[in-house]
């Protein structure tokens, strides 16, 4: 009669689980498919703007007026509200691992009107990473307006999460993996089959929209000749050395720009708008985070010098757009360097004799693939990504090339998963209330691990922690001293005291590491 009860309890609080699912991707797929139609409808408008002031240039003036107006009104909201400055990823990052915690209504009004009003106009920001941050949102209202336990609030979140990047890409799969593999780090069936479901039904939505079409519809070849792989191992190498340079400039950013003791941080915003009116005025093709950019590639003349120019544009003002910390992301931007980088060595190739310039479209992709492998640390998720992006399977092995090169040479040169280092500067540079009281954590173990193999009574758990369940499979364990832990085991470990972050770092480190 026991073992029946509780299989029901299970089964309800799974059927519960998966109705939330669907709420939250449902929701979700709404707000971001809004953001992602205001942003796109601002971008347009301003390249239209833009080719008036060519036959009435004194509008620029007014233009360049309001712009600092916009400009001081996001900086001193960002700088007031530091949740929502940049992408939202690191932010989400650390609500999963427990570290970190934010009020889900004020974030989500602010960044959505904040992300349109600093992407829109043309700045080098992308809109996915606020994507995210938008659904974990919408996911954490929904789970806390359900009074569900801490384990689904988390649940909550990353599948808010992952509805927010399927809504921006149109990926269902590659953003579920991304959210599991890059973000949340955690593999359990539990979170899994919600994060799935709410990733589709987000993309669902989204599709009455955007439509049916690819989001990266680059015409390319589909066969890709085996004596050509060698160029695809030279082009991982490159990739992986600028991965790496991306993110040590990325991540030095803020201490560099805080050097001007006399240049306010609410200001900041003020150089990119205004020096996005040349860029506008000369390069309006370059606008914005560059999927447009990356789909004209392929039909572009490959004037080398062009694109060499090009990349460094859009490296450098990339890194000047998210320097002034408004609410805009560096997901869609990595993968536009990528693929001009990709577009730059065919180029080069060709004139050199070495390589087909028909193949072009094809280094665009794999290029796009390497370059967000390495300097994301998630392989898997980039080959799934564009996979999905560009809708076709004709590219796996090439992208796998690609994408397991870059992702080595980056690991070689002391490369870390970008967005985890950048929730690390998050927290670090402001002031933030360490979490109080009861609060829970989960954690899955690893192959190899130390936990791995191990009895619960058998680890020196940190003072204050208590082993709450363990979930295998479809199976929820109730632990107790003598119960074996196993690879794949998902842990909800409750934690008490003022040593929250130190405790979970030590648990977290004996369930990954060997």
């Amino acid at each position: 009669m026991e073992q029946r009860r509780r299989l029901y309890s299970l089964n309800y609080s799974n059927s519960r689980q998966i109705i939330r699912a669907i709420l939250i991707g449902l929701v979700t797929g709404l707000v971001v498919s809004l953001f992602r139609l205001s942003i796109q409808t601002i971008l347009k408008w301003t390249i239209e703007a833009f080719r008036y002031f060519h036959t009435h240039p004194l509008w620029l003036i007014p233009w360049a007026i309001g712009a600092i107006i916009l400009a001081l009104i996001l900086g001193h909201m960002t700088q007031k509200n530091p949740n929502i400055k940049g992408s939202g990823i690191p932010q989400v990052e650390g609500q999963l691992m427990g570290e970190f915690d934010e009020k889900w209504w004020p974030v989500l009004w602010r960044k959505f009107f904040g992300g349109i009003l600093s992407i829109g106009p043309g700045l080098f920001l992308g809109r996915e990473g606020p994507s995210i941050q938008l659904g974990a949102t919408v996911g954490q209202g929904i789970a806390e307006t359900s009074q569900v336990t801490a384990v689904e609030r988390r649940v909550g979140i990353a599948s808010g999460a992952a509805a927010g990047l399927s809504a921006a890409f149109n990926a269902p799969i590659a953003s579920s993996m991304f959210i599991l593999e890059e973000v949340y780090h955690n593999f359990s069936p539990l979170v899994w089959l919600s994060v799935f479901i709410s990733a589709l039904c987000s993309n669902m939505v989204s599709m009455q929209f955007f439509g049916l079409k690819p989001d990266l519809n680059v015409p390319h070849e589909s066969v890709f000749p085996l004596n050509q792989y060698w160029q695809l191992i030279i082009l991982g190498l490159l990739l992986g050395v600028l991965g790496r340079l991306y993110q040590v400039v990325i991540l030095r950013l803020g201490k560099w720009t805080r050097q001007v003791k006399w240049f306010k941080p609410a200001w900041y915003p003020v150089i990119p708008f205004l020096l996005m009116i040349p860029i506008a005025w000369y390069w309006p093709v370059t606008l914005g985070g560059g999927n447009g950019l990356i789909v004209d590639l392929a039909r572009m003349q490959p004037v080398l010098l062009w694109l060499a120019w090009l990349f460094v544009l859009r490296f450098v003002f990339s890194m000047i757009s998210y320097a002034s910390e408004l609410p805009g992301g560096i997901f869609l931007p990595i993968l536009t360097l990528g693929a001009v980088f990709g577009a730059l060595y065919s180029a080069a190739m060709a004139s050199l004799g070495l390589l087909p310039i028909h193949y072009l479209p094809n280094y665009v992709i794999y290029a796009m693939a390497g370059y967000f492998a390495c300097i994301s640390k998630a392989p898997f998720t980039a080959i799934l990504l564009i996979t999905e992006m560009v809708g076709t399977m004709a590219h796996l092995m090439p992208l796998a090339v690609v994408a397991i090169v870059a992702y080595l040479v980056d690991d070689v040169m002391g490369g870390r998963p970008i967005y985890f280092a950048m929730f690390e500067n998050f927290i670090h540079q402001r002031p933030h209330a360490k979490l109080k009281g009861m609060t829970q954590m989960t954690t899955t173990i690893f192959e190899g691990a130390k936990l791995d193999g191990m009895a619960v009574k058998s680890f020196a758990w940190p003072e204050g922690s208590l082993v709450l369940a363990i979930y295998r499979g479809e199976e929820q364990l109730v632990p107790h001293g003598n119960t074996k832990l196993k690879v794949g085991d998902t842990l909800v470990i409750q934690l008490t005291g003022a040593n929250h972050l130190t405790n979970q770092k030590q648990i977290n480190e004996a369930a990954h590491e060997s």
